[in-house]
C-alpha cells in the first residue's frame, strides 16, 4: 500500500454530473493517461485568493485523492482548508463552456 499520499473518505469537494462528463472528455480529447484533476487555491484575484484547475500527473505526499466515477480529483492540504464543502460544476453556452466552483463559505 502507498502510504505517500492523503486519502479521506469524505470528499473536500464534490463534482457535478455535468463537470465530469466534462472532464471525461478532456481526458479523452487530450490522451491523458495517469494523474488526474487538480483543483486548488492560491493567492491573487480581488478576494485574495484564486481558484486554479489542470491536469498533473503527479501526486505529493500531502495531497488528498478523491475518485469520483473513475475521475481523480487532486487537492493539496492547504487547498483542502478554502474548498471544504465546494462543488465543482460546469456550464456551456453559446459562447463556449467554462467550469464553476460554488463554494457555500
Amino acid at each position: 500500500m502507498d502510504t505517500s499520499q492523503t486519502t479521506t473518505p469524505e470528499p473536500v469537494v464534490t463534482v457535478s454530473e455535468a463537470a465530469l462528463k466534462e472532464i471525461k472528455r478532456l481526458i479523452n480529447v487530450q490522451g491523458i493517461e495517469s494523474g488526474g484533476l487538480r483543483l486548488g487555491v492560491k493567492g491573487g484575484g480581488c478576494s485574495g485568493l484564486s481558484y486554479t484547475i489542470n491536469f498533473d500527473d503527479n501526486i505529493g505526499q500531502y495531497d488528498q485523492v478523491f475518485e469520483f466515477d473513475g475521475v481523480k480529483v487532486i487537492i493539496d492540504a492547504k487547498s483542502a482548508i478554502y474548498l471544504q464543502g465546494t462543488q465543482l460544476d460546469y456550464h456551456k453556452d453559446l459562447m463556449g463552456g467554462n467550469f464553476k466552483f460554488v463554494n457555500p463559505n
